[in-house]
């Protein structure tokens, strides 16, 4: 990744795009900040660099290297390709799956709160969602915790097999949701209904089509600003009850 320097043999269009690459590169960058909630200093002793070239960085006071951007990849398992360019998934793997036991009665308030809700079911309003007289238990996974997750249930099989009917997922709200990680899994909330999909590009910018894993639904496209909250399925949980 070249910096923003304009060299003897460089042309005035090539120093132009070099700046404008690194620019959304950093704007990708402090995306991924916000949305982790990683302040500057825990964010830099993540991705291993030292703080004051991390502010360099954002503030564009150092050119974009190819040794930053191979410290994201590695520590954050962050896709190459959507760093540099904007394409592919900014986490390359898919949303995870947790096992985990069947909870006891008697669960520690601790962890990541799990809610009586049915998030694809109904339209109760997201300050009721998750209201504290909805949660039922606790799941204690430090990844979870630190994500700032809360865990819901899941019906129906629009999104199976990737998704069965009575899972649970681990979901975080986006800070905006005019920011969207395509290709991703959401939880899409609506004026009226509640929605997990995978929710895709479109090629008419005022609209996003929202995709089903269970090829037996079809596509169907909803405009941006229909749209009221998203939330990222960051983990999927099936529970064990065998044990």
């Amino acid at each position: 990744m070249s910096g923003g320097v304009l060299a003897s043999h460089d042309t005035p269009t090539t120093y132009l795009y070099i700046v404008m690459a690194d620019n959304d590169i950093i704007n990708r960058i402090k995306y991924l900040m916000q949305e982790l909630n990683y302040r500057q200093v825990d964010f830099a002793r993540k991705i291993d660099i030292d703080t004051s070239n991390l502010s360099k960085y954002l503030n564009g006071r150092l050119p974009v290297s190819d040794s930053l951007v191979n410290k994201l990849v590695v520590n954050l398992g962050v896709s190459k390709q959507w760093l540099e360019d904007g394409t592919d998934l900014p986490f390359a793997k898919p949303a995870g799956v947790i096992q985990v036991s069947a909870p006891s009665p008697a669960m520690p308030q601790q962890g990541t709160p799990v809610y009586d809700i049915d998030v694809t079911a109904g339209s109760t309003p997201r300050a009721r969602m998750f209201a504290d007289d909805q949660i039922v238990g606790w799941v204690n996974l430090p990844d979870l915790t630190q994500q700032g997750c809360r865990i819901v249930k899941v019906s129906g099989d629009s999104m199976s097999p990737v998704i069965q009917n009575g899972d649970y997922i681990a979901i975080r709200e986006l800070t905006n949701t005019q920011y969207i990680f395509w290709g991703q899994i959401y939880v899409v909330i609506l004026d009226d209904y509640r929605m997990l999909k995978y929710v895709r590009r479109n090629d008419n910018p005022s609209l996003v089509t929202l995709r089903s894993a269970n090829p037996d639904y079809d596509d169907m496209e909803i405009a941006r600003a229909d749209i009221r909250d998203l939330m990222l399925v960051q983990h999927i949980i099936h529970l064990d009850s065998r044990i």
